[in-house]
Formats: C-alpha cells, structure tokens, sequence
C-alpha cells in the first residue's frame, strides 16, 4: 500500500468513495449494453472517460497498479472510440472489462482493508494488450484469458497511437517516453512550456495529468522530465524550470494550449522552442493565457484532492448549480444522537412532574411549538441517513450475469421500488444477505435449460427485487419462478440432519420452510462454489435479526419461491409500544406486535409438556409471561387481569403476557452499556433501552431472541 495516505484520511476517503462509485457505474454501463447487444458511442466515451478518472487518480494516490491497469483499458477503448469494434469480439470485450473490473475492486477493498495490493497483474495487462493488438490488426488471434505469466508474450506496445510518452509504460515502471517523435501525416509539433499553480504540490503527478489530457488531441512524445509517473524527484525540477513537452497534434496551436489550460492546476501554459535543457522559457505569456479554472473542465475529477468531495457534474453554458456533498456517515450519526438527546430533554421537560396541575398556558404554547420543532429536526435528521436502496439492486445485476453464464441458465433480473429510501446502516447490514438469497435463486431456484423446456414456463427465468415502505417499515422481496420447495424433501433432508424437533407430522409448511434457516441445512447433494456447505440461510436470518428485522419464505412447488426481508427503516428511532410488568416499564418495538387483547380466565389451556397455550381462531400460541422471565416481583399472575400480545418474528409466533399497555411512542434506541451486556451477555431478551419522558430508563426487548430461548 501506498505511503501516501499517511495523514491524508480525508483525500483517502474521497478517492475510495468515488473509485468504488466510478467501477460499479462501469458495471452498469457493461451489464446495459450487453443487454441491448451493442456499445453506444456514448457507452464507449463514458467508460474511457471513467478508466482515465481512475488512472490519474490512482497515480497521484500512488497505487500504481490501479493506476497501470486502468491506464492499459484506457488505451483499449482509445481504440475502439476511434475504430470502433466488429461485432465478432464484442463478448469477450464484456468478459474482459468485467475480469478488469474484478481485479481493480479487489484491488481497492485491499486498500480499505490495509493490506498490501499486488505489485504486478501481468497476465491480465497482457490480455488487454493482445485484444489491443487484435483490434489494431497487428494479429487475428483472440486473447486467451489470463494467461500464465510465462506465456503471456506482450502486444507490441500501443504507445504509438493510443498513449504515448510517459502514460505507454505501466504507472510502477515510469519509464522515459518512446523516441518516435516524427510527426505523421497532418500532424503538427509544438513544444510546450508549463507553470502549475503555486503550492499545488505533487507537481509529478500534475503533469502527468497534463500528458493524459494531451494525448486526448494527438500524442506527447517527449517530457523533460521524462520519468514523470512515480516519480516524485521530478516534483522538485518542475517548479524550478517548469515543465516541457513536445506534442504532435493535427489540432491548432490555440487548441493545443487551451487543452492544455484546461488541466488541474496549470497556471501558465505557452509555446516554446524546444525541449531539451537550454530551452528558455518564453519572455511573457501568450495573449489567450489565463489561469486554468479546474472546476470547469469534466477532467478535473481525476484527482479528488482539487475536486473535493462533491460529485460535481462537467459545467454547461447555463452554469448549473452543484448542491451535493458527501458527509461522513459518523457525523451524522453523531447529529442524531444529539438531536436524540434534544427529543429526550423536551419529553423531560414538558412532562416534568413539577407542571403536573399547573395551568401555565404560555408555557403550554412555547411547549408546544418546541415539540413542533424538534419532531421536525428528528426528521430532517433521520432523512440525512437515508439513500435510495437502488445501488445495493444493482450490484445483483452482476451476480445474475454471471451466473446465468456459468450455470448455462437464461434469467432476467427485474427491478422494482428502486428509489425506496433506507437507513445507510439498513443498506450495509443487507447488502451480504440480499446478495446470497439471489444466488440462492440461481442455483438452486431456477430451472437449467434443459429443465425448464420441459415445462410449460417461458424459456427466460425471472428474479424479481422489489423495495417497497410499509409503515415504519421496509420490505424487500427475492422472487423467482423456478422449482419451489418440496416440502417432503425438506422434512427428509431435516430427518437425516437430526435438526426435527417434533414429529413431522406437526410441521407446518411455514415451520418446514423454516428449516432451511437452521445452521448446516442444505438441499444440494454435491457441493459447488455457490453453495452445499450448509452455510449461508443461518447467516443471513442472523444478519438480519441484527437490525431488528424478520425474514419469512413463501413457496409453491413447481412455480417458484420468495423470500422477504422484513426491516425497520432506521434503528435509530423505533415505533414502540410501552408496557408494564410490575412496577418497570418494558417497551416492544411495534414491527414485532400483530395484536392485543384481553384473554378470558378459561382460555389459557396446558400441552402434554406442561406448557400454558392459547388458541387464536382455530391456532395455538405458547403464553410467555414476561414478569417470570425476568423475576419481577408484584406483576399479575391471573391471566384475566393482564394484557396478551400476539408478536411475530417471521419464523415463530407467540403471546407475550404483560401487565398493561402504557401507549404507542416513538423511542431514540440507546446500546446497552458494554459492562451490562459483557456481565449478563447478550441474548438475554432485552436489545437496547431508552429514556423516557419522566426521565427513567425503559429496557427495549428483543423479541426474537425471547422466543428463541423459550
């Protein structure tokens, strides 16, 4: 890893962030042309546009092996934005941008992680380098993919006409520029004298972005200093003589200059007479020289450093206005626990014991107003947190595509309630989940070829994603139409695991479909890179738990499954219900709770187990009495006195039996101190606490861990 992120966490920050931004939108330019069979030219300028982003921001970041791929794919689509590329090749550029693709996101989670990235990838530069070659003529032999590095013979080097100079080496290597310097046909030779702004710094890495934008109009054949790219001794030449370069160009010497202008950091730019040592710089600039505004060229985001954090669209004529930023997810989490704070100091105030049967009426209205606002900045600070859920759908695009090709299964991915908005956290805890239901839905849902022909179902399979808000609450669904579930073979499957409970007999189809969520469960016989390890549905039930949500399974044999998340839109602040168990108040977030009543003295009923049931229209639910769960002394123990709740976890349902019921509020959700949970553990029934208008502390409980440990 690169020394150059000592010190400098925020520009780390923003490269990572918009790095990781950049090659999941190369993603989704690849996934949609190869869904409408074509390149467009604007696909094939926006994907040169983002490998030169990321190359000149890789290079001044210092990860030069980010930096050299990247640099080689630019090159490659130089090419095809000239010449385009025959229709014969178009399937093994996809599979060769997506291995690229691959490669620099694992490059970048090594840098997240703070491991040591690779020094080298021969065998996948010299991949591009041999589909270079192929689409330049120089051979009519397609690249096998990733070669072994004794057979990787490279391409002869495309400096000459792709990018020459200093940008044809890879970015470690910062070998001089090629010597052919004879302009061609058309072409003319300039010679260029550049100042960058004072106490930009890393004056290298400057002009190197100077020679990329160049090549962009012709070619940079020579530099002084030549060796630019990791190089930071030359940092010191340039700002005591400056910087040169030779361009040959059929463009303008205007236009030459006012690209060159319009590099990050160039403060002068002119015409000069050579290159070498005894080139004086010229007297006085030239009449169109002005100092370059980096803001308003679309180049500008190669170095996140100059650009900031804002994702800063190119400027247009009509000068329109950026309104974005990003912000660090831990300062927002620090405003919402302050503004829960603030809710929690009104409640106090407002309902202090002192006021009671006091008729203060301007009190009442200052309170009033008060309450009005601090609901209003909970909102705006909770809405800071959320972001469309359609990134995380998106990235499923890429495991159907490749799936689909491994497993030689058609499947189409539909997306639906992409702009459903969830918490950031939500986002990050659901992202592993979501992504192995989908393989699930791969590999084990979907039909082969040859299966789903003898059906009577389309020959493409589909995997439906669909986000939609309910209530205080989201719900995120993974439907296909493949197989389904055999309920007989999953009860035979949980015979031979010893994971049954009870005689088969007494399963429900909800509670055999549950199964596939225990620890070890799997249905393949044979164990393959997708799944067969038994691990994987008890992960995901886990994870999402975690969050406070529930998943449940619904099948049909034949016609296929789904699988739903059910998610709080935020853990931050819940929608409770307040209740009380002897002289504590407990509160149970109101996603767990179906309904309440009051039961009769007759109804409770016990099993051949000795445990107190229900029945519920035609159904029977276990009776959990929280007060002798928790030793509560004083509670009520007549079942007629108390209050049932009916509360649902997705996999198993059961009454809680309490005191009374205070109100529904909403609650800022407090962690447990770690000295409580690290003395007592965790799976204790209680998730976190709150703090109530009176000022006393509410225990939040865990319900499916209470029904868990039961």
């Amino acid at each position: 890893m690169s020394d150059f992120d000592n010190g400098n966490n925020s520009m780390l920050g923003v490269y990572l962030f918009e790095t990781t931004e950049m090659l999941n939108q190369l993603d989704d330019i690849l996934l949609d042309a190869e869904s409408n069979g074509a390149l467009s030219e604007e696909n094939i300028n926006e994907i040169f546009r983002i490998m030169h982003t990321v190359k000149g921001s890789s290079a001044m970041m210092e990860f030069n092996i980010i930096a050299s791929v990247s640099h080689k794919l630019e090159d490659l689509f130089f090419v095809i934005r000239d010449n385009g590329l025959p229709q014969e090749h178009f399937e093994d550029l996809f599979d060769l941008v997506l291995r690229v693709s691959d490669f620099l996101k694992e490059e970048v989670e090594k840098i997240q992680t703070e491991q040591p990235l690779c020094e080298e990838n021969d065998a996948l530069v010299n991949e591009i380098l041999q589909f270079l070659a192929l689409l330049k003529g120089e051979t009519d032999q397609v690249p096998e993919k990733a070669p072994a590095k004794s057979e990787a013979a490279p391409a002869p080097a495309p400096a000459a006409e792709a990018a020459p100079a200093a940008e044809a080496a890879p970015a470690a290597e910062g070998a001089p520029a090629p010597v052919d310097d004879a302009p061609k046909d058309g072409e003319n030779s300039y010679f260029l004298y550049a100042q960058f702004a004072e106490g930009c710094q890393m004056e290298n890495i400057r002009a190197y972005m100077l020679v990329t934008k160049l090549n962009t109009i012709g070619r940079v054949v020579q530099t002084n200093p030549a060796s630019l790219d990791g190089n930071p001794e030359a940092s010191a030449i340039i700002v005591e003589k400056g910087f040169y370069c030779h361009v040959l160009s059929e463009k303008s010497s205007d236009e030459v200059l006012a690209t060159a202008k319009g590099s990050p950091c160039v403060a002068t730019v002119s015409l000069t007479d050579s290159i070498g040592e005894n080139a004086a710089p010229p007297a006085a600039p030239a009449p169109a020289e002005t100092k370059a505004a980096p803001a308003a060229s679309s180049e500008a985001k190669a170095a996140p450093a100059a650009g900031g954090a804002a994702k800063a669209a190119p400027a247009t004529g009509g000068g329109v206005k950026q309104n974005l930023i990003n912000v660090d997810l831990d300062k927002l989490v620090a405003l919402n626990d302050l503004v829960g704070e603030i809710v929690i100091s009104e409640s106090m105030g407002s309902g202090s014991p002192d006021l009671a049967g006091l008729r203060l009426e301007n009190f009442e209205k200052a309170a009033s107003q008060l309450r009005k606002l601090t609901n209003e900045l909970q909102d705006i600070s909770m809405s800071l947190r959320m972001v469309p859920i359609a990134p995380t759908f998106q990235k499923m695009r890429r495991i159907v595509r490749d799936m689909g090709k491994k497993l030689d299964k058609d499947v189409e991915l539909i997306l639906m309630g992409e702009t459903t908005e969830v918490d950031k956290t939500i986002i990050d805890a659901i992202a592993d989940p979501l992504m192995h239901v989908v393989r699930n839905s791969m590999d084990h849902g979907i039909e082969t070829r040859e299966e789903r022909a003898q059906t009577d179902k389309p020959p493409t399979a589909q995997v439906i994603l669909s986000a939609q808000n309910l209530g205080g609450d989201i719900i995120i669904a993974c439907t296909d139409d493949g197989h389904g579930l055999d309920p007989e073979k999953l009860l035979a499957k949980g015979r031979e695991k010893g994971i049954l409970t009870k005689p088969e007999s007494d399963y429900t189809e909800k509670e055999i479909f549950n199964l596939l969520m225990a620890p070890g469960f799997s249905t393949k016989e044979k164990v393959t890179e997708y799944s067969g390890r038994g691990v994987g549905m008890d992960v995901v039930k886990q994870n999402i738990e975690k969050v406070g949500g529930t998943i449940t399974i619904e099948s049909t044999k034949g016609a296929g499954m789904t699988v739903y998340f059910k998610i709080p839109l935020t853990l931050a602040i819940i929608e409770s219900m307040d209740c009380r168990i002897g002289n504590h108040i407990y509160t149970i977030p109101i996603s767990n709770i179906r309904e309440s009543f009051k039961p009769e003295a007759d109804q409770p009923f016990m099993d051949p187990a000795g445990h107190e049931m229900i029945m519920i229209r035609g159904a029977c639910y276990p009776i959990i009495r929280l007060g002798e769960m928790f030793h509560i002394a004083d509670c009520k123990e007549n079942i007629e006195d108390g209050i049932l709740m009916l509360v649902d976890t997705g996999e198993r349902l059961a009454c809680l039996f309490v005191d009374e019921l205070i109100g529904k509020h909403q609650v800022v959700v407090k962690p447990m101190p770690q000295f409580i949970t690290q003395l007592i553990g965790r799976d204790i029934g209680i998730s976190g606490c709150t703090i109530l208008g009176d000022g006393s502390i509410s225990l939040i409980l865990n319900v499916p861990s209470i029904l868990a440990n039961y």
